[in-house]
């Protein structure tokens, strides 16, 4: 076991504590996606792990060693991981190519050459080598710091919402290229987002925090199809929910339905379409049945009375 967290007790000082017997642990080489609403404590347990802040009961344990936070370590952070926290923390005024290669060894140049151009072909960066990071937005100062925690490869990498400054074709490279890298180094992976959807083929766990409790810690494919509750399965994107009443009038099997879980078929629950509008790969449909309102997808648009099976 790479590292294990051990009935966890956190809080801010405040009445109600954000951790409470938290227990989580993560294998060498694994992928673990921390998702959760803003405010849920993502990044608190990644700052936590890394050692920014201090806890006040349980353990923290790294390769089998107990962990002690700031307390233990006179410059703060654990040395066999890297945490890219949401502020990046770049050199003002030195160039991308200066921050990349800042933790990598000058003993041989050529290879640290060739190390940081790697770096900054994942990140996607390469002809921004010379530029400091004042002149870059902020999705590339993220990827700077992104690429510069791989520099010199830790066991155990840290990422807080390292998607949320990217625009959408920015982000698919991005992720491709740096899980790819994560999994060929054997890396293990803490990813902490809001949106379960951009990390969900990659995961090997997804760990959900619900107010500072985790509710659930299941194989991306048992998250999907086996939400805890509804919290989860509004993570996991656009999701119909219904209440216990509901699911019995209508014989559903389940109270979870995603849009695209819901077909039309010739004999089926009757509904009424209100709205029908294309959304590239499908058409979003939103129907009534018996006054309570749905969306599915379809392949064509919809209009009057359909049948549907769940």
């Amino acid at each position: 076991m790479l590292l294990e967290v051990k009935n966890l007790y956190f809080n801010y000082q405040t009445d109600k504590p954000l951790f409470q017997n938290l227990n989580l642990n993560v294998d060498e080489g694994q992928i673990i996606a921390l998702v959760g609403e803003s405010g849920c404590g993502k990044s608190t347990l990644l700052s936590l792990i890394y050692g920014l802040i201090d806890w006040q009961s349980g353990e923290i344990l790294f390769e089998g060693q107990k962990l002690f936070g700031p307390k233990g370590n006179l410059v703060p952070g654990e040395s066999q991981m890297k945490f890219v926290a949401q502020n990046y923390d770049l050199m003002p005024y030195g160039t991308v190519y200066d921050n990349v290669g800042k933790f990598i060894s000058n003993i041989n140049l050529k290879e640290k050459k060739e190390k940081v151009e790697e770096l900054l072909d994942i990140v996607g960066l390469t002809e921004f080598a010379k530029v400091i990071p004042k002149n870059l937005s902020g999705g590339q100062q993220q990827r700077v710091a992104i690429a510069r925690a791989l520099a010199v490869l830790p066991k155990m990498l840290l990422l807080d919402e390292p998607f949320s400054n990217l625009d959408f074709s920015r982000k698919f490279e991005l992720r491709e290229k740096l899980f790819n890298y994560v999994k060929e180094n054997n890396l293990s992976l803490m990813i902490s987002t809001h949106d379960l959807e951009e990390v969900l083929p990659w995961a090997d766990k997804i760990v959900v925090l619900q107010e500072g409790r985790l509710i659930q810690n299941d194989s991306p494919k048992e998250t999907y199809e086996k939400p805890y509750n509804d919290y989860v399965a509004k993570l996991l994107g656009e999701v119909n929910i219904f209440t216990e009443t509901e699911q019995a009038d209508l014989n559903l099997s389940k109270t979870h339905y995603f849009p695209h879980q819901i077909k039309i078929v010739d004999n089926g629950v009757e509904a009424t379409v209100s709205d029908s509008r294309f959304a590239g790969s499908h058409y979003r449909n939103k129907l009534l049945i018996n006054g309570k309102s749905i969306i599915i997808y379809s392949h064509q648009f919809l209009e009057g009375k359909v049948n549907l099976e769940f």
